[in-house]
């Protein structure tokens, strides 16, 4: 492989010879292989690379720790109260985007006019992924960064979005409400923190944790009461227990009991805190719920 500039540079593929292509970032390491791909209407050519990393023994700020409660109406919110969102898709390619598919209704299969609709349409997926990718690997580099720990539900994306139609015998219940639920899971595109995170923590030496996911929206973090009443509303929690009255964000407490359950406790407050019991669960449920 070359360099033929500050843009471009080209590399020498078996049966094609020297190919150009656009230098979009450092490769940062040795290349082992390179695999070229067709995506949107582009051609494509990536590296794996050996970066010679070595996972460090130790996190630079030992006994750090954070929970990470994954969402709809926001896409994380941690236990320090932090909160990372974005819209991966602008209005203007959503219009386009129906757009292109009422037209694809209206084409022949193996033309080419379908063709072309289907990589116009491609193309708005393939930003919206890569957008999707840069948010969530931003979001795990700043999170790996500062702590040492970092705790997740282990939740089964897949089973989460699967469909709610049922069968013509036992048709399904609330499925345009499930739908658009599935929809929203998707988008936020939650495994890919995982991903992120796996791929970030080599390089800081933090340690990711899976916990089960049950009772983590309901459980007020302060006192351990659980009631589906705790949560009044998508973003507001109020404890039922006549005792304890706390108020948090549904997802900052959500996100604590998290924390706490894969090992790290922290006050009401947020702080680390000490010697606290782990909560006993009212019952067993199946991990993969939506909190």
């Amino acid at each position: 492989m070359e360099r033929l500039g500050r843009k471009w540079g080209r590399v020498k593929l078996p049966k094609l010879g020297w190919v150009r292509f656009w230098w979009s970032r450092p490769l940062g390491g040795e290349i082992r292989s390179a695999t070229v791909s067709w995506k949107s209407g582009r051609w494509f050519v990536s590296f794996l690379v050996d970066d010679g990393a070595v996972t460090p023994e130790r996190h630079a700020m030992p006994g750090t720790a954070v929970g990470v409660d994954r969402g709809v109406a926001a896409a994380a919110v941690t236990s320090d109260g932090e909160f990372f969102d974005r819209e991966f898709i602008t209005p203007g390619e959503t219009t386009r985007y129906r757009r292109l598919q009422q037209r694809l209704a209206r084409t022949k299969k193996g033309s080419t006019n379908r063709h072309k609709v289907i990589t116009a349409m491609g193309r708005i997926v393939a930003r919206v992924t890569d957008r999707r990718g840069d948010f969530w690997a931003k979001t795990a580099a700043h999170l790996v960064q500062k702590n040492a720990l970092v705790v997740l539900e282990d939740l089964r994306v897949k089973n989460m979005s699967a469909s709610a139609s049922g069968t013509v015998a036992e048709p399904g219940r609330r499925v345009r409400q499930k739908a658009g639920l599935n929809r929203a899971i998707l988008d936020k595109g939650w495994h890919r923190l995982e991903l992120a995170l796996t791929s970030a923590a080599r390089y800081t030496g933090t340690t990711l944790v899976k916990v089960n996911p049950a009772y983590t929206s309901q459980r007020c973090y302060a006192c351990g009461f659980v009631t589906e009443g705790n949560r009044e509303s998508q973003s507001v929690f109020v404890c039922k227990n006549p005792g304890c009255g706390n108020v948090d964000h549904a997802d900052v407490n959500a996100a604590k009991n998290i924390r706490h359950a894969g090992g790290q406790p922290v006050s009401a407050c947020g702080d680390l805190g000490t010697g606290q019991s782990a909560k006993q669960e009212p019952g067993s449920r199946a991990t993969g719920q939506a909190t």
